[in-house]
């Protein structure tokens, strides 16, 4: 009997980790009657900009039952990228220097394009001057950087064309690399009050924070609150863009208390500390970033 039960737990536990990894994973999904673009975006735990920008849709295009549409990865410096406000970016110049020009093609899509040349979606948007809401169009010219043309070919997004919900593609390897820890200079404000700093580098750039249960997390510069919602990977976020167009990112909270363009003035509550899944601990990720790009949340300004 306990042999028996045994083998019919690990069944279990493989038919979980293989749903798993197909949901983590990019996918193609097939639309069925009565799905939205908002529907679908909640059942990924991603944005619905993320799934206009990787099947090139415009705001005003209807999803047909049969139609079918990549499921991107999850990368939440896109998310952050194409929740920006068009009329409220950043003064700070980008790097357009060793860039290049390529014709778009049929089928191209901002997010194949940026899976093919090996850029985000962010850089690929910054560096053409493109904002949440753009549509590419088959002659028309972009820029990618010249250092990523050498491995084009390698890194073109292959997905399969399926019948059903989803196929797994390609498996995305956790890039995150953890540094030390340290205790918060008085001087500087955070979200949460006197956290331990863990810098998180790598694909995803930023900082985890300590911080007591269920404690408050407070908004460090105001802004317009662009995106509330649960993130793959990040559980309940909320991003706020600053007037100079910098976004601030506050993932792993436990609770929302704000909603999706409320302006956010400096000390309003905008939820509360999560559990962290893995640790067990009570901690935020918290970023910030400039023209889609992180840049260190200790630097960043406060209001």
């Amino acid at each position: 009997m306990m042999k028996y039960l045994t083998k019919k737990s690990l069944t279990f536990i493989s038919i979980f980790l293989i749903l798993s990894f197909c949901i983590f994973a990019d996918t193609l999904y097939k639309v069925n009657k009565g799905d939205t673009l908002y529907s679908i975006s909640r059942k990924y735990q991603i944005t619905v900009a993320e799934l206009r920008a990787a099947n090139n849709l415009s705001e005003n295009d209807v999803l047909k039952a049969g139609q079918k549409l990549i499921i991107p990865e999850a990368d939440i410096s896109t998310a952050v990228a194409l929740s920006g406000d068009k009329n409220n970016k950043s003064d700070s110049p980008v790097n357009t220097s060793n860039t290049t020009e390529i014709e778009v093609k049929k089928g191209d899509t901002l997010y194949s394009l940026s899976k093919k040349y090996g850029l985000t979606v962010a850089d690929l948007l910054a560096i053409n001057n493109l904002d949440s809401s753009s549509v590419i169009k088959v002659g028309q010219k972009l820029k990618v950087r010249t250092t990523s043309l050498s491995n084009a070919s390698q890194n073109e997004s292959k997905v399969a064309n399926v019948n059903n919900d989803i196929k797994i593609v390609e498996k995305a390897p956790d890039t995150r690399t953890y540094g030390a820890t340290v205790t918060a200079d008085t001087n500087t404000k955070w979200p949460v009050s006197n956290p331990k700093i863990t810098q998180v580098k790598g694909k995803i750039s930023g900082v985890q924070l300590s911080a007591k249960e269920n404690e408050k997390v407070l908004c460090i510069h105001e802004g317009t609150v662009m995106y509330v919602g649960t993130y793959r990977g990040f559980g309940q976020v909320v991003f706020v863009q600053s007037k100079t167009g910098l976004i601030y990112a506050y993932t792993g909270l436990g609770s929302v208390k704000v909603k999706k363009g409320e302006y956010a003035v400096a000390a309003t509550e905008l939820g509360s500390a999560g559990i962290d899944p893995i640790s067990g601990k009570s901690q935020i990720t918290f970023m910030v970033f400039q023209n889609g790009q992180p840049i260190d949340p200790g630097k960043a300004p406060r209001s």
